[in-house]
């Protein structure tokens, strides 16, 4: 309390001083206090009651100043900014008439000099000039057409209207400045002869853009567009589609340079800039217009009536962000309704135009990969740079809100890195699946590649969270947010998490740890406990193994315990053959010695065998038969069928031969009674004849 009053006599002179201040705007400056006026003053803020209202009202002053929202500050600049801007273009209504007769009198004076229609007959010479220089390009260049061509003449359009119209250019604007004119006559002309320039650049390129650029469709059986078709099929173009948004594009080129002209003229002929910004608002209607109609007439699909009615009212807000003088919205909205079809047309136009030249292998595809995503990433860079440029003059942005500037800052950087990003992700994703594709290829001619197939799509899933949170944490950076106190509390909560899920953890530790031991590979076949099969996938703490029988075991890496990888580098296959003892044991070396040798000459075994098969000797003497012991080496998981083609070729040898494959057998002896019941047995255990017919 002692401090507050204190505080109160200094607070009350300065109130006091402000309120004098005021009353002084109103009153003569020599006007004085009295003496014993001030003595009166001072006096009365001696007095107790006086000092304890000054205290409530520094109380109550001093914390609402300190309090002030700045998003209500800059609503509310914005709120003053648009109602300013409408009453401005209001108020600049009755002045047309003013204005444009004034500009009437200084192009009748400084730039017509009393000749009425000189700056229609300049400009008509030059576009003259021009056009003349124009046709005598032409005629030395081969004819092309403007319209009808395919994508394959595409390229040679577009080089030949750029020829002529570099010609033109050049004809008719240097034959302009070859003359001393005005400075406000030589500003005039040089615009109009620049919209015109413009414009017909547009439509040079348009036109060649549009066939490259357009989705490619194939005569069918009937002669009407399909889908799908061979590479020696020539496309179709369809006119009619590409002439519309032709039409359409030029139109509303034509009307932005139009009122571009407009603006830059009455700007040179002295009108005020409320009436210039009343005259280019009315020409945005124009625009208006035709974006409407061609949300209802498009050939390509057009919308239902509630897409359309939807269409419609976005545009007719877009304008009216415009007329509120919110740039930056008008051009978001922009972004969000053209930038998406743009984004396509460029990589569509920017594959057609390299697809020629594109160089084999991984050359090609990082080729690939920054032409087409480099050119998008290009426009984007490019429509973020001109919507920070527009956000300046936005109302939003002039609001004096740091937290607004930041945050569009923030914004504006953060769309920059995610480009760059996603370039960096799509650049080692085209990368890696290329090394993939790569692969399986050379693993198909049986050169060990599981490695790789294996290592490779954990690779990328692990860059991928990486571009992920680099991104992320420098777009967190670019707005204002330290992230070092991030980066320890997610240390932090990493701990907790690995204390709290030790099972998960010891998981993914010890898929690690066998991916570092190269345990086994994508295609390999191997066994742990009581799971085996086929290695089809991984993921960071489980393996995906498919049975031969088809079923798909899931098992995390931390149950697999020792593996059994049955598919590494050879395979020993042991095969075992009984024979009587009156047979021929080396005769039976010989024919599968010679079994083997068929076997590996032949072409479906060749390239997995590595040892043929032979016979290792006399494995052991039976009670019936004496055991041959055989081994076969190949190539892991193909000794199966050869061992079954070799089963099949020594029997059918052996029978040939006279050497029996033994089997066992019941020798029952007696007489009598005793026989005749062993012999009705076996006749029971024989299968009764099939009846004929």
């Amino acid at each position: 309390m002692g401090v507050l009053r204190c505080l109160a006599v200094p607070v009350g002179l300065a109130v006091t001083l402000l309120a004098l201040q005021s009353v002084s705007w109103a009153q003569p400056a020599s006007a004085q206090l009295p003496p014993d006026k001030a003595k009166q003053f001072l006096e009365l803020l001696k007095d107790p009651g006086v000092k304890a209202w000054l205290e409530g009202q520094a109380a109550a002053t001093v914390p609402k100043s300190e309090a002030r929202d700045p998003v209500s500050d800059m609503l509310t600049g914005w709120e003053d900014g648009i109602r300013d801007r409408i009453e401005t273009l209001v108020h600049a209504v009755p002045l047309v008439p003013q204005e444009l007769a004034r500009a009437a009198d200084v192009m009748e004076r400084d730039v017509n000099a009393g000749r009425p229609g000189f700056v229609v007959f300049i400009l008509a010479a030059l576009v003259a000039v021009g056009a003349g220089a124009e046709w005598l390009v032409r005629r030395a260049l081969p004819k092309s057409p403007m319209k009808g061509g395919g994508q394959e003449l595409a390229p040679r359009m577009l080089l030949t209207e750029l020829a002529a119209l570099l010609t033109f250019s050049l004809a008719g604007i240097g034959s302009f400045l070859a003359f001393e004119w005005p400075p406000l006559l030589r500003k005039i002309v040089l615009v109009l002869l620049l919209a015109i320039i413009a414009f017909r650049m547009l439509r040079a390129v348009l036109w060649p853009a549009i066939v490259l650029a357009a989705p490619r469709t194939f005569p069918d059986a009937s002669g009407e567009g399909g889908e799908v078709a061979s590479d020696k099929e020539q496309p179709v173009v369809d006119d009619g589609v590409q002439g519309f948004w032709f039409r359409r594009i030029s139109l509303m080129a034509g009307i932005f340079l139009l009122g571009w002209v407009m603006v830059s003229i009455m700007q040179s002929l002295g009108n005020s800039a409320e009436v210039t910004q009343l005259a280019t608002h009315l020409m945005g209607l124009g625009l208006l217009a035709a974006a409407v109609e061609v949300v209802w007439h498009r050939p390509d699909g057009v919308p239902s009536a509630l897409k359309g009615i939807l269409l419609t009212l976005f545009l007719i807000a877009l304008w009216l962000l415009w007329l509120g003088g919110m740039t930056g919205l008008l051009w978001i909205g922009i972004y969000a309704l053209v930038l998406p079809a743009v984004l396509r047309a460029v990589g569509q136009l920017v594959q057609a135009i390299a697809g020629s030249g594109r160089p084999a292998g991984a050359v090609g595809v990082v080729f690939d990969v920054l032409v087409v995503r480099g050119a998008r990433a290009l426009v984007i860079a490019f429509a973020v740079a001109w919507l920070a440029y527009q956000w300046r003059f936005s109302t939003l942005a002039l609001s004096g809100s740091k937290l607004g500037e930041r945050v569009v800052d923030g914004l504006f950087h953060a769309v920059i890195i995610l480009v760059l990003a996603d370039l960096a992700w799509q650049l080692s994703k085209a990368l890696i699946d290329y090394r993939l594709r790569l692969a399986a290829e050379v693993d198909a001619t049986g050169v060990q590649t599981g490695r790789l197939r294996t290592l490779l799509p954990i690779f990328r899933n692990v860059l991928v969270v990486f571009i992920a949170v680099v991104a992320g944490l420098t777009i967190l950076s670019g707005l204002g947010i330290q992230i070092l106190p991030l980066i320890a509390g997610a240390g932090i909560l990493g701990v907790a998490i690995g204390f709290g899920s030790q099972t998960l953890v010891k998981d993914v530790l010890s898929g690690i740890f066998y991916m570092l031991d190269d345990a086994f590979r994508v295609g390999e076949y191997i066994q742990s406990g009581s799971y085996k099969g086929t290695v089809e996938s991984f993921s960071l703490r489980s393996i995906r193994l498919r049975h031969q029988r088809g079923p798909v075991f899931t098992v995390p890496f931390g149950q697999l315990g020792a593996v059994q990888n049955m598919s590494r580098d050879w395979a020993i296959e042991k095969m075992t053959i009984r024979v009587t003892y009156d047979s021929d044991v080396e005769l039976a070396r010989k024919l599968i010695k010679k079994i083997g040798q068929e076997l590996a000459n032949a072409p479906e075994f060749a390239a997995d065998t590595i040892e043929p098969l032979k016979m290792q000797g006399i494995d052991d003497f039976g009670e019936y038969s004496i055991v041959l012991r055989m081994k076969l080496m190949t190539r892991p998981g193909t000794q199966f069928a050869i061992k079954r083609r070799a089963y099949m070729m020594i029997k059918k040898a052996f029978e040939e031969n006279g050497i029996k494959i033994a089997f066992p057998t019941v020798r029952v002896q007696g007489g009598g009674e005793a026989a005749a019941a062993a012999q009705q047995i076996l006749n029971l255990q024989q299968p009764a004849p099939a009846v004929p017919g």
